[in-house]
């Protein structure tokens, strides 16, 4: 594998390193900002500060926009990319599902993907790849052990089943039909669809109480650069550059990785078996990304 030689060659690089970290921060900024508001008013918080930056940028930059059917496809894969993924997770968090169960529920994704990229987008699985997801699937069980504890609500395993599914569709189809809209125009769509989503959830559902602390404003904020921007920036890139067994396969480093930054951040111990399982992970990953640069 030849060394980068361009910022592009550099970017493709190191694009899938600083996915899995920035995606796995993610987890330690939701459960932060969730003890001062409910799941969709955080959530709309977080997606009308995008969408006010991002306008801010196109006011300035000048993109070109979608035609309607380019703005419709990002309307639905925002929904289910930013909508669904997202709401599920946190409304499974919320219910009593424990961070850790609900990381292992999402450990099903790079298989539910590779399944439906053999069928939908004739991508071919080979004997290798799927070996590395099953080792994923381990080792993300090895990393969450001990961490399963709590009273979980049944409507909670049902959250992460929509998360899920919805983040596992809407990546095949931002990989189908999102291809060739700017990414500025594109992701102001996508968030716009889900600020009326949480909006709409708030409105109806919850009392829309915000406890307006330095640790909600840190949160959000983190949420809103690093995830909105930083995060599903990287995604979007892999997106189009990578084939999607391989690019969901990085899902599986999210765990451990976020269990590290717990144990920095919250001091949550770190258990032998977790550290094993995290190189069980990292293992899954290899097989399935092994040779990606000799295509």
């Amino acid at each position: 594998m030849k060394p980068p030689r361009s910022f592009e060659e550099l970017t493709i690089y190191a694009a899938p390193g600083m996915f899995v970290l920035l995606w796995a921060s993610g987890f330690i900024g939701g459960k932060l900002g969730l003890q001062y508001a409910e799941p969709a008013t955080f959530l709309a918080v977080r997606m009308i500060a995008v969408v006010l930056l991002l306008a801010a940028i196109i006011a300035v930059t000048r993109p070109i926009w979608p035609s309607p059917t380019g703005a419709l496809h990002n309307v639905v894969a925002g929904l289910l990319v930013h909508g669904m993924y997202l709401g599920g997770v946190f409304h499974a968090l919320v219910l009593g599902l424990p961070a850790g169960l609900t990381a292992l529920v999402l450990s099903l994704q790079p298989v539910l993907t590779s399944t439906l990229a053999n069928r939908l987008l004739g991508e071919r699985v080979i004997a290798r790849q799927w070996v590395g997801l099953l080792l994923g699937i381990v080792g993300v069980a090895l990393v969450v052990h001990g961490k399963t504890g709590g009273d979980t609500q049944p409507a909670a395993w049902a959250w992460a089943v929509v998360a899920l599914v919805s983040i596992t569709i809407g990546t095949l189809y931002q990989k189908r039909f999102g291809g060739g809209v700017d990414w500025r125009t594109g992701l102001l769509i996508q968030y716009a669809a889900c600020v009326v989503l949480y909006g709409l959830a708030a409105l109806l559902a919850e009392t829309r109480t915000i406890q307006w602390t330095w640790e909600f404003i840190f949160a959000v904020s983190w949420l809103v650069f690093v995830l909105s921007f930083g995060a599903v920036w990287l995604l979007y890139f892999l997106i189009r550059r990578t084939a999607a067994t391989r690019l969901v396969s990085l899902f599986y480093l999210t765990p451990p990785v976020t269990a590290l930054m717990a144990w920095a951040i919250f001091n949550e111990r770190l258990s032998p078996i977790a550290l094993f399982g995290g190189a069980v992970c990292l293992a899954g990953v290899f097989l399935v990304n092994w040779r990606l640069g000799a295509r």
